[in-house]
């Protein structure tokens, strides 16, 4: 379920917990006001991890990765289509006057995004990472219409908790591999 590279494990708990940190934010848009002290203390929560993660990779640095010539152009082109992907639909939805769908279209691009990223760091964890925020988007919708809440609230607090816990599962088996 770990990656192979302590190295990258690191990195991942970098990239997961600013990503986190960023989701938290999107999703105090407006929330219900019982939601802003779960959303900062994820924020916050999520930036510490950052830094654990900055010091961990820093330390493994020169350790092996799963980024090699082949792999790192093949990610290249998967994120360039995740920006791609995103930038449209989120384009399109502000042309449509549906900008309160933009988190949610973003959120699916994300989802979607990694499970060929996934594959290519050789790291199982993100798979269930990709469904569960692939799943939160498509839930989204649906959940914050029934009960009333912003869809930002709705697909930017689960997004971030998912990415949370993922980066702080990367850190800790980072820490623990490469001790």
């Amino acid at each position: 379920m770990i990656a192979e590279h302590v190295r990258d494990l690191a990195a991942t708990a970098v990239i997961f917990g600013f990503f986190a940190s960023s989701w938290f934010g999107w999703a105090q848009e407006a929330p219900p006001r019982g939601w802003r002290g779960f959303l900062v203390a994820g924020s916050v929560t999520s930036i510490l991890t950052v830094i654990a993660g900055g010091l961990l990779t820093w330390r493994h640095w020169h350790d092996g990765t799963a980024f090699d010539e082949d792999t790192s152009r093949a990610f290249g082109v998967v994120v360039g289509i995740e920006f791609g992907a995103a930038a449209l639909g989120a384009a399109l939805l502000a042309v449509r006057r549906r900008r309160d769908l933009i988190p949610v279209w973003i959120a699916f691009v994300v989802g979607v995004h990694l499970f060929p990223v996934a594959v290519l760091i050789g790291y199982p964890m993100v798979h269930v990472v990709a469904g569960l925020v692939t799943v939160a988007s498509l839930a989204a919708v649906p959940i914050a219409r029934a009960r009333k809440l912003p869809v930002s609230a709705v697909v930017g607090a689960p997004t971030g908790l998912v990415l949370l816990a993922a980066a702080l599962f990367s850190a800790i088996a980072a820490a623990v591999t490469g001790s």
